[in-house]
């Protein structure tokens, strides 16, 4: 896979200290990279501009609003698919997710994955940062998303992912339910749920080096009720079709 054929969508909300580090190292692999910015108050948009101005493998989406990142990675995945990428890649702009891992996911997707997904829940991987209480209502979220859905992936609400431009063409991604990080459950969950061939690569998670997160009660009760509606609608439907 030539480097400059994947794309790195990478959306931002008050990211302005993170954003000059991790452009450069995903710029340093080859890949190129598509900043989608809601409107973040600290400047990121414009600081994004002043990279993209000194880059031509560096683009940027400006979004009037935030809206969550379901409708940010919507919004770049219709640019980058419609410039041609052949592989684009989801990730977090505050390096909990390392840049060093971007080849292993493309690697797997060269190997044949239609989905690579950067795992914390396999073995090697890990989220050594964390306290107990943290790992316990991620692992249990990811536990319940599996039952309830039933679905074999060990971290669905992973958000360090990899695409070929066929498969994410196959999803439903402009009409996802989930505005938050249930959109990566989603997206995970229809792609199962069309055969493709998904694997999960271990990863190191890391918090967040500087600036505050995004995660909120709000994204985890979405989360929660949406897989929750899913799953009893999937049984449902298993058991109608039984009779």
């Amino acid at each position: 896979m030539r480097s400059d054929r994947v794309a790195v969508v990478v959306p931002t909300y008050n990211e302005r200290d993170n954003l000059p580090d991790l452009v450069t190292a995903i710029r340093a692999r080859g890949y190129r990279v598509l900043i989608v910015d809601d409107a973040s108050p600290d400047g990121t948009g414009e600081l994004a501009d002043e990279l993209a101005r000194s880059d031509p493998g560096v683009e940027v989406l400006h979004r009037p609003r935030k809206e969550g990142l379901g409708p940010a990675y919507a919004a770049g995945f219709d640019r980058v698919l419609s410039e041609g990428a052949d592989v684009v890649v989801e990730m977090d702009a505050d390096f909990s997710h390392d840049p060093a891992d971007l080849p292993r996911l493309v690697a797997a997707i060269d190997a044949g994955a239609d989905l690579a997904i950067g795992s914390r829940y396999v073995a090697g991987g890990a989220t050594p940062d964390w306290p107990l209480l943290r790992r316990w209502i991620s692992r249990g979220g990811n536990l319940y998303a599996r039952a309830m859905l039933g679905i074999p992936i060990r971290d669905a609400t992973a958000g360090f992912r990899a695409f070929t431009a066929d498969a994410l063409r196959s999803l439903p991604y402009r009409s996802a339910r989930a505005s938050g990080y249930g959109f990566q459950v989603e997206m995970a969950w229809r792609a199962v749920s069309r055969g493709m061939r998904i694997v999960e690569v271990p990863i190191v998670f890391r918090d967040r080096r500087v600036g505050q997160s995004k995660m909120g009660i709000g994204i985890v009760a979405e989360a929660m009720w949406l897989v929750t509606r899913w799953g009893i609608s999937r049984i449902f439907g298993r058991l109608a079709s039984r009779r």
